[in-house]
């Protein structure tokens, strides 16, 4: 299919590994993923800076990116924000770009997802993840996104009934895909055997379930298809469908905390935008910060049905061949979890399968993806579907 002159069209993507960078200041991982995305759109010039970012402010004692980060970089006197949506700040700061590329007011974005959490501690970093919950009525009884997710396994558990190793799967298969990343945090595969003995996090949360947090920084270049140079390198990726839904931000004011409403909601807007079902689908980058949040992801998705999305991770059509492939190059949990930039790693991923360019992690093929990125436990969702175009 060929581009229309006012698609948006993901024109050059960079990243950093996700790791532990002592050695880099925040402002620093941003500019090496700010330069590697500018080199490989062909020097194009953005006229609008959208930075995704978490915990800066209670990490980094940093807020204001927008300028911060456009003057580090070069780009001083470009209009420029902070998006701020927890775990889902990447995706809602592609989706604000994407509609000021529609609408015409810019040709050229520049969306940068960044955070740097490894100069705290343990306690300061899980106190400033907790923001992400109910302030009054969840993180002051002591709630984190762990005993959240906990509390969805359990109640997952009780309602589907599925064997007690029935998640291992998302942990086997994005240790797998890792070892093949040369950007990944963890590249070495595990057994089941090795998930069933790992020590538990929060009851019946094991730490084979929960993704490392850890630095990182990812930026992609968007443009309308017109403002393009001539003579691309690669095929060419387009977004076909962007939407961003909300629901409770607590879960007990959710009626069915199992039921992600937000993903579901996004996930069919973004399909109908598109004019795609599920099973057109080629590949999946969701937010696997929790084993759980996969399986209720491909299930609000429309991959799977209630309470039998983990089945995807038992027979293998969530690996690199399968029917639905997930966390192609590791996914949050082995490449790492990059906090609020989770949702640029994920259009980054998914641009660079569709593009051919994913070497041993290449899913044959590959022509269709869609992204969806979390905040906290599922209360924001930002969904993309990207198309390969000729």
């Amino acid at each position: 299919m060929t581009k229309k002159p006012d698609a948006v069209v993901v024109a050059g993507v960079g990243m950093m590994p996700v790791g532990e960078h002592w050695d880099l200041s925040l402002r620093q991982l941003a500019l090496e993923a700010i330069s590697a995305a500018r080199l490989d759109s062909g020097g194009l010039r953005p006229q609008a800076l959208y930075v995704a970012n978490m915990l800066s402010p209670a990490l980094s004692g940093q807020s204001h990116l927008g300028p911060l980060l456009a003057d580090f970089a070069g780009m001083r006197g470009v209009e420029a924000s902070t998006i701020e949506a927890s775990g889902a700040s990447g995706g809602v700061a592609v989706r604000q770009a994407y509609l000021a590329l529609m609408s015409g007011a810019i040709d050229v974005a520049l969306v940068l997802g960044v955070e740097k959490v490894t100069d705290k501690g343990s306690s300061q970093v899980q106190a400033a993840l907790a923001t992400a919950t109910d302030a009054e009525y969840e993180a002051v009884q002591g709630v984190t996104p762990s005993t959240q997710a906990a509390l969805l396994m359990q109640r997952y558990f009780y309602e589907y009934g599925p064997p007690e190793d029935s998640l291992a799967g998302f942990s086997i298969t994005a240790h797998l895909n890792a070892v093949t990343n040369p950007d990944a945090m963890f590249r070495k595969a595990i057994r089941r055997e090795q998930y069933a003995s790992a020590p538990i996090v929060s009851e019946p949360l094991n730490t084979f379930d929960v993704a490392p947090l850890a630095d990182g920084a990812a930026a992609l270049v968007l443009a309308r298809a017109a403002a393009l140079p001539d003579g691309q390198e690669y095929p060419q990726v387009e977004i076909v469908g962007s939407a961003t839904a909300t629901s409770a931000l607590a879960l007990h004011d959710r009626p069915d905390p199992l039921d992600l409403t937000a993903a579901a909601q996004s996930a069919q807007t973004a399909l109908m935008q598109a004019e795609l079902s599920p099973e057109d689908i080629g590949l999946f980058e969701l937010h696997d910060s929790f084993s759980i949040f996969a399986a209720l992801s491909l299930e609000a998705a429309g991959f799977a049905e209630r309470g039998k999305g983990w089945k995807l991770a038992q027979n293998g059509d969530i690996s690199l061949t399968g029917h639905i492939p997930i966390g192609t190059f590791g996914g949050s949990k082995a490449r790492g979890d990059p906090g609020g930039a989770t949702g640029i790693y994920q259009l980054v991923e998914a641009s660079r399968q569709l593009q051919g360019r994913a070497n041993e992690n290449q899913v044959p093929d590959a022509a269709t993806a869609m992204t969806q990125c979390l905040g906290g436990s599922g209360a924001t969702a930002s969904t993309h579907i990207l198309r390969r175009v000729t």
